[in-house]
Parts: structure tokens; sequence; C-alpha cells
């Protein structure tokens, strides 16, 4: 009951924050050292820190989704998954493996994303195409 509510708000704060910032673009990424300070907030609960690393990410959605397109209202339905993916990979990125987290949450991005177009050819509902980069 609590997952469609999230689907439902998570799919417009893209083109909420958009909305806000006025300038039609994505926040900047974070640097490493910013992100490092975020993500020890949010290991101390501050809802704040995740709500910022978020928001900061959300060019990495828009960067994985442009690799599949599709009819423009379908694009809406990847931005929702996608950014579903990117909360999933905020809420159990472990920083002490190494890595960047967006390393860690395009992988995390990207597997909801092909799941679903998995699921949508297997009905012929759905044709993504991969853009060869």
């Amino acid at each position: 009951m609590l997952f469609p509510f999230l689907t439902c708000i998570l799919s417009n704060i893209s083109f909420f924050i958009l909305h806000i910032k006025g300038s039609g673009a994505f926040p900047q990424p974070l640097s490493a050292a910013e992100e490092k300070k975020y993500l020890k907030l949010l290991k101390e609960g501050n809802t704040s820190a995740k709500n910022k690393l978020i928001e900061h990410n959300l060019r990495l959605v828009a960067h994985v989704i442009k690799k599949y397109y599709s009819k423009v209202n379908e694009q809406d339905d990847l931005v929702s998954i996608g950014t579903i993916g990117l909360i999933k990979a905020i809420n159990t990125f472990d920083s002490s493996k190494g890595t960047r987290l967006s390393s860690y949450a395009a992988r995390c991005i990207e597997n909801p994303i092909l799941t679903q177009w998995i699921q949508k050819k297997k009905h012929g509902i759905l044709f993504l195409k991969l853009a060869i980069a």
C-alpha cells in the first residue's frame, strides 16, 4: 500500500525539482567530499542528506534513461523506475567498498529498467531500442 504511493510521488520528483530550480537543468553532481559528507549524515539518519543525494544524482537517472528510448509517454515510467532504483542505491550503498555512489547507482538504476523492458517485450507492448553509444 505504501509502495504505490511512493511510486506515484517519486514519478514526479525530477520534474518538480527542475521546476523549482527554474533553469531546466538538473543540479550539478556532488563533489567526492560533498558526497562523503552527505553519506555520513545519511548513516546518522539525516533525511535532508538523503534528499540532497537524490536531487544531485537525478542527472544520472536521466543519463541511464537516454540509453533507452521509446514513446514520450513511456519515458515518464522510465524516470519513475530509475528514480526508485536511485533511492534503493542510496539506501544500500556501502562507502567502505571504495567506489563512488554514482558507479553503484548506475547499475541499481539500470537493472529495474531492463527488467521492465524484458517484461513488456515478452508481452509485445513496448519496443525499446538500445542506443549505440
